[in-house]
C-alpha cells in the first residue's frame, strides 16, 4: 500500500510536497513527483519548488515486493504521454503481464503500477476513459490510481472501495489524495469520497454500468471453499511473511488456518496479533485458537493509560469520534502496531465476513422480516465508508497494509447471492454464519473455535468499557478531529 496525491489548476510545486508529507506514514520508503517532469526518490524535507504548475501527481511508496520478477517500484511511472500513480495490489499481476506479452508489449514489466500503465496504454486509442474502463475489466485487485495523458486526468477506485480516495473540486484548484490530511494541508474542507468502481474523469463522476452488489446470479453452497482458498492464496503471493489481525473467532481463525496450509508448500512466516484488556474474551479466545493452530501469537495488553496515549491519533485518522468506530479503530491500530514492530508490512483481516454471511445480531430481525438479502447488499455497498476507510487509516498509521480475503470480488459476488438459509437457519439462530462455520469445522477447526459466538471487537477486547467508563469522562474526543 502507498499514498497518491495530485493537483490540477494553479498551484506551487511545494503544495504537492505538503500533501505528500501529510501522508508519508502510508509510504515511508520513498517518494516521487510529476511536475512537468518525473522526479524519483525525492527527499520531501529538502525538495523545494516554488514554481507554478497546472498539473501534478505524487506518490509515497510502501515497498512490499523485492523479488527478481516483481518489485515495488518508485512512482510515478510513465510511458510516452501517459503518467500514472497507483496505490494497491493487482492480485492477477502475472496474468496481466503475460497477457501484455501475448499482445506484443515488449516493455519489461516488474511492478503492478507498470502492468496497469501498459494495459491502459494498450487499450488507449485517444480515448483515455474507455481505455481505463477496459483495463478495469482485466484487473483483479484492490486499488486507487490516477492517470494523466497530457490533456485528460482520470482517477479510479476498486469495486468495493478497499483503497481510499478523496477529492475536492474548486473553481481555481482541484485535488485528490489517499488521505484526507493531504487535502486538509492545503486548506480544503469540503472533501468528497470517490465511490467504489467510479472514475473521476476530468473531475466529472462516471459510474460503472453495474455495481457488484447489484448483480443477481443463482448459486449454491458448493464453491465457498474453493473461492476462499483462492482468495487467501492470491493475497500472499510474492510474500514471505504476513500478519493476521486475530481475535480467535471463526473469521480470523479460518484465515490463519488457510495461511498455515499455504505455508506447507512455500516459505511463509505467519504471526497472529491480538489485543485486549487482561482477561478479555478476545485475548483468551486468541490464545486458545493460536495454540490449537500451533501458530505464534503476539498480544498487546490494553490499559487506560495506553489508550489515552494513542487515542488522539486514531480519532484524527478516522475523522470520527463515534465510540464504536473508535473502539474498532483502536483494535486495528494496536494490532498493526505490533506487526510494525516485527517489520511486517502486510496483515490479513477478516473484515467483510459478517456482512457477507449474516454475522451481526441485527440480521435476525431482517431475517424475520424477510429483508436479510436486501440489508446485506446495502451493507456491502456502504462498507467503504463505514468500515474500510477506518481500518485502512488506522493500519496505515503503522505503515501496515491490510488485505481482506473475504472481500475478493468473485467471493463477494458469490456470497451475496447465497440463499439466506446458508447464513441464518431461523429466528433463534444466535450463532449465524452457518455456511462459514461449517466450512471452518470441516477444514479442521474445533467446535469451540468454529462455533464461538460473535463478539464485536470493541466489546471482545474490553476497549468499549475503558472508553465509556474512563476516557470520555476525562477527554473530549472532538478536540482530535
Amino acid at each position: 500500500m502507498c499514498s497518491i496525491a495530485g493537483l490540477y489548476g494553479n498551484f506551487k510545486g511545494n503544495d504537492l510536497i505538503k500533501m505528500l508529507k501529510a501522508s508519508k506514514n502510508r509510504g515511508p520508503d520513498s517518494s516521487g513527483v510529476f511536475l512537468d517532469d518525473i522526479y524519483l526518490d525525492v527527499d520531501l524535507d529538502n525538495f523545494d519548488d516554488d514554481n507554478t504548475y497546472s498539473i501534478a501527481l505524487g506518490h509515497n511508496l510502501l515497498s512490499i515486493y523485492d523479488l527478481f520478477d516483481r518489485q515495488s517500484v518508485i512512482q510515478p511511472v510513465r510511458n510516452d504521454n501517459l503518467v500514472l500513480v497507483f496505490n494497491g495490489e493487482l492480485y492477477n499481476f502475472n496474468t496481466v503481464r503475460n497477457l501484455l506479452k501475448k499482445l506484443g508489449v515488449e516493455a519489461e514489466i516488474k511492478s503492478d503500477s507498470e502492468a496497469l500503465l501498459y494495459l491502459i496504454d494498450f487499450y488507449n486509442d485517444e480515448d483515455l476513459l474507455k481505455a481505463i474502463e477496459m483495463a478495469q475489466k482485466m484487473i483483479d485487485g484492490d486499488y486507487a490510481f490516477a492517470v494523466w495523458d497530457g490533456n485528460n486526468l482520470a482517477i479510479a477506485r476498486d469495486p468495493l472501495g478497499v483503497k481510499p480516495l478523496f477529492y475536492c473540486v474548486c473553481d481555481d484548484l482541484c485535488a485528490f489524495a489517499s488521505s484526507r490530511d493531504s487535502l486538509y494541508e492545503l486548506g480544503f474542507d469540503e472533501i468528497e469520497t470517490l465511490l467504489p468502481e467510479h472514475i473521476l474523469f476530468n473531475w466529472s463522476d462516471v459510474a460503472p454500468a453495474q455495481k457488484i452488489y447489484e448483480k443477481f446470479i443463482e448459486v449454491d453452497g458448493s464453491k465457498l471453499n474453493k473461492l476462499l482458498k483462492l482468495s487467501v492464496s492470491k493475497r500472499v503471493e510474492g510474500l514471505d511473511s504476513v500478519g493476521v489481525i486475530f481475535s480467535g473467532g471463526v473469521d480470523s481463525s479460518i484465515l490463519a488456518m488457510l495461511l498455515k496450509d499455504i505455508s506447507f508448500n512455500k516459505k511463509l512466516d505467519i504471526t497472529l496479533y491480538a489485543v485486549g484488556r487482561e482477561g478479555s474474551k478476545d485475548l483468551e479466545a486468541a490464545k486458545y485458537a493460536a495454540e490449537y493452530l500451533e501458530l505464534p501469537l503476539k498480544t498487546q495488553l490494553l490499559s487506560e493509560e495506553l489508550i489515552k496515549e494513542h487515542i488522539g491519533e486514531v480519532v484524527h485518522a478516522i475523522g470520527d469520534d463515534n465510540l464504536m468506530k473508535v473502539g474498532v479503530g483502536l483494535t486495528t491500530y494496536f494490532a498493526t502496531r505490533l506487526a510494525h514492530e516485527d517489520s511486517i508490512k502486510v496483515a490479513v483481516s477478516g473484515q467483510g465476513a459478517d456482512e457477507l454471511f449474516g454475522g451481526y445480531n441485527r440480521y435476525l430481525k431482517s431475517f424475520d422480516e424477510g429483508n436479510l438479502e436486501i440489508e446485506i447488499r446495502e451493507d456491502i455497498s456502504n462498507m467503504y465508508h463505514v468500515n474500510l476507510e477506518r481500518d485502512d487509516a488506522c493500519a496505515m498509521l503503522n505503515s501496515v497494509e491490510l488485505r481482506l480475503p473475504f472481500l475478493d470480488e468473485k467471493l463477494v459476488e458469490y456470497a451475496i447471492n447465497l440463499p439466506v438459509k446458508y447464513k441464518i437457519s431461523g429466528s433463534g439462530d444466535i450463532l449465524r454464519k452457518n455456511i462459514l462455520r461449517k466450512l471452518a469445522f470441516n477444514e479442521g477447526l474445533d467446535t469451540e473455535i468454529a462455533y464461538r459466538p460473535k463478539k464485536a471487537a470493541q466489546y471482545g477486547t474490553g476497549i468499549d468499557k475503558i472508553l465509556r467508563k474512563k476516557i470520555i469522562k476525562e477527554i473530549d474526543l472532538k478536540e482530535f478531529l
